[in-house]
């Protein structure tokens, strides 16, 4: 069993790692041309000198480094001149710095990688969206290294895990941590607009409102039986995946402190983890660690968010403070959701024979019993911040966050 990390690119990670099988770390400059999977407002600036030393630190440790082009939409810049230019450029830089792979989402970006830069391993990411047999074939008979599966559609279905598993001979990669909804309707515009937020030269300057995360997390808090309907592995479930052939999983989340993804690599490495599950899925409210706040938060909203030419101010400073307290840009001092890891013991093993993408899960009620038994959120909190989300949309789909009238005024 190997992982592929998220880096942070602080200087007391790889300390951290050491002692676990981590065959890699996965990441990227905070924009660039290609842009990715993270908007850029959610990344600390990083410059090339301190990326490249990074990659070098973990090439002496023997750890691989996995550069990150994986956007699901490049705008159609790929098919230009200036477009093709700076691929190349970044391409150049990312082999000259060290770097053993990259991970692509588009299949155009494959055969021109594999053709300039022949040196580079390249792997397909989640946004490809490979979730079936006749996807993983493609991307195999295109000359891909390895694939990222779909974790929103395939990690909590066995069947086609093992079909997949058999089908192909490349390695095969699952996400160990995210906790998106399962099927999730708004993933594919999330994609989109994430890719964008990271991309330099794009009209945008990396503002974007994250609109399917908001969703995404209203959405829990409304119904908490999410939480469960979702793609995470357990670290003590993890045999039920390395018994289909499964060997190499992604840790997440590349905002997270040190101390956050050292804590993941560990439960993980040992199978085994006590507390409540959000610290080892969960992409933001890192308890007690500060989070992206203080100063460098304040300055980093500043930059990307204030822009009057763009949104209403005041309607950005509500989602502001609706985000900081959801835990979406800072760290958390308390637990609002708590999810008692032990007690899911066996959780797994009941989903193996419901056919989830075929299931209504209101007429199911599988995850809205173990919800019961091991999940707990503080009524008043939730009560208050589904307030906040109710208004913070009404502002949104009326127009009013943008000036627009909805058309009744």
């Amino acid at each position: 069993m190997k992982f592929s990390v998220a880096t942070n690119f602080e200087p007391d990670l790889l300390p951290a790692l050491e002692g676990f099988p981590v065959a890699e770390l996965f990441g990227k400059l905070a924009s660039d041309s290609i842009g990715g999977g993270r908007a850029s407002f959610m990344l600390a600036p990083l410059g090339r000198d301190r990326f490249r030393a990074h990659v070098a630190d973990a090439a002496r440790r023997g750890i691989g480094f996995n550069y990150l082009l994986n956007p699901a939409c490049l705008d159609n810049r790929e098919y230009t001149r200036k477009g093709q230019k700076d691929l190349e450029r970044l391409l150049d830089f990312i082999e000259e710095s060290g770097v053993t792979s990259v991970t692509v989402s588009l299949p155009f970006l494959l055969p021109v990688i594999k053709k300039r830069h022949p040196r580079l391993k390249v792997r397909v990411g989640v946004y490809a969206r490979v979730d079936c047999v006749a996807k993983a074939r493609f991307w195999e008979e295109l000359g891909a290294d390895c694939i990222t599966l779909e974790s929103i559609a395939v990690n909590r279905d066995f069947v086609m895990l093992r079909a997949i598993r058999e089908a192909v001979r490349l390695e095969l990669q699952l996400i160990a941590n995210s906790n998106c909804l399962i099927f999730c309707p708004w993933s594919g515009q999330h994609m989109v607009n994430l890719s964008h937020a990271s991309q330099k030269g794009h009209q945008s300057r990396g503002f974007m409102i994250d609109y399917c995360a908001l969703r995404c997390s209203a959405e829990k808090l409304a119904d908490p039986s999410h939480y469960l309907r979702s793609e995470f592995i357990r670290p003590e479930d993890l045999e039920a995946y390395t018994g289909l052939g499964y060997q190499s999983f992604k840790i997440l989340e590349r905002g997270a402190p040190t101390q956050v993804l050292a804590r993941r690599v560990r439960a993980y490495a040992e199978g085994h983890f006590e507390g409540n599950l959000l610290d080892l899925i969960q992409p933001y409210g890192y308890r007690g660690s500060g989070g992206s706040g203080g100063l460098a938060g304040v300055l980093r909203f500043a930059r990307f968010f204030l822009r009057p030419a763009t949104a209403n101010p005041a309607g950005l400073m509500r989602l502001k403070r609706l985000a900081e307290k959801r835990g979406l840009l800072a760290g958390l001092d308390w637990d609002p959701v708590y999810i008692d890891n032990r007690l899911l013991d066996g959780f797994l093993d009941g989903l193996k024979d419901i056919d989830c993408r075929g299931c209504d899960c209101s007429r199911c009620g599988y995850c809205a019993r173990w919800t019961d038994k091991a999940v707990r959120v503080d009524a008043k909190y939730r009560e208050e911040m589904l307030a906040l989300y109710r208004a913070a949309f009404q502002d949104m789909h009326s127009g009013a966050l943008w000036g627009v009238t909805d058309g009744r005024g």
